[in-house]
């Protein structure tokens, strides 16, 4: 049986007066039904622009999608309104992503009427239920974005993202404009959602703490590049690329007894506009060679673990899978 959505070689490139920038280069994945993908990595890598490519929000430069086993790489119009109820994203800004306009039932019943299969009756019912699932008091149909806090503006946000049912929710940093504590009632929300509904996700953020408690596999992106995938608790447990090592030395350690061991990366970062062919990491890892000048190829170190990095048997002592 295929992968519910299986990625292949993905490349989203822009024109720039300087050349052309690689926002996403070479990227291939897959995830399966009801299960999470965690993207991670540092303002400007591509994470964003990776999901709403896989969605078609933009369309990519190169390689290819399958959703199911179809290939939904370059659909036509109709194939892409059936494409868009099966897929679906949660935007990062709950007030920027809502219609000041649209009420509260306005917004979530939206997608139901561009949709054109339900009653208005129907779509009340619908809306009604969708509120009740995300934890929206029916008292709040007749609000207006601008009236509510931000934890109930993402309600609205996961509300409208549900409505078509999809199988598929890329979620775009959607608890980093919030509170702590609202930021742990989206959470749960969403692994409850996952858990009835048997929903995948692409949880694009950069707060390590979210991904490791929320995903099932976490693919750490650099200026466009995937450099390490590995399911969640070998990553966080064993991280063998020197930037996946950076990133995690700078989760906080809530222990006065234990001491941050901070890897503090030096050097400019490499620009994306017409990258040269090595490691882009490069300029900034403490370990760099001339050979990382060269190509980089993913290679398998255990069973899942993927690293792209030709010193990382040499600095890890470990040996990729052949």
């Amino acid at each position: 049986m295929p992968a519910l959505l299986e990625v292949k070689n993905l490349k989203k490139y822009f024109k720039n007066p300087a050349g052309m920038l690689h926002a996403v280069d070479d990227i291939t994945f897959t995830l399966d039904d009801g299960k999470t993908l965690g993207v991670v990595g540092e303002s400007g890598c591509g994470k964003t622009t990776l999901g709403r490519t896989i969605i078609h929000l933009i369309e990519a430069t190169s390689g290819k999608v399958f959703f199911e086993g179809r290939d939904i790489t370059n659909p036509k119009k109709k194939e892409l309104k059936a494409i868009r109820e099966e897929m679906q994203i949660i935007f990062q800004d709950p007030y920027s992503s809502l219609n000041p306009r649209k009420s509260v039932s306005e917004a979530i019943m939206e997608p139901l009427i561009i949709q054109g299969k339900l009653s208005k009756a129907d779509m009340l019912r619908e809306m009604r239920a969708i509120m009740d699932t995300v934890g929206l008091a029916e008292r709040f149909e007749n609000s207006y974005p601008h009236e509510l806090d931000g934890g109930r503006r993402q309600r609205i946000g996961i509300a409208r993202a549900l409505a078509l049912k999809p199988k598929f929710i890329v979620c775009d940093e959607p608890v980093s404009a919030l509170d702590v504590s609202i930021q742990a009632q989206i959470i749960n929300l969403m692994l409850d959602l996952q858990e009835e509904r048997g929903l995948a996700y692409m949880f694009v953020t950069h707060d390590l703490s979210v991904v490791k408690y929320i995903s099932d596999d976490v693919m750490v992106m650099y200026l466009g590049n995937m450099v390490e995938k590995a399911a969640s608790d070998e990553l966080f447990a064993n991280p063998l690329h020197p930037y996946t090592k950076a990133l995690l030395s700078a989760i906080p350690v809530p222990d006065i007894h234990v001491s941050d061991e901070r890897i503090i990366m030096q050097g400019e970062i490499t620009s994306p506009i017409n990258p040269k062919p090595g490691c882009r990491f490069m300029a900034r890892c403490q370990y760099a060679t001339e050979s990382c000048g060269s190509p980089q190829k993913l290679e398998e170190y255990s069973p899942g673990h993927f690293v792209s990095c030709c010193r990382c048997g040499e600095i890890n002592g470990a040996k990729a899978i052949i």
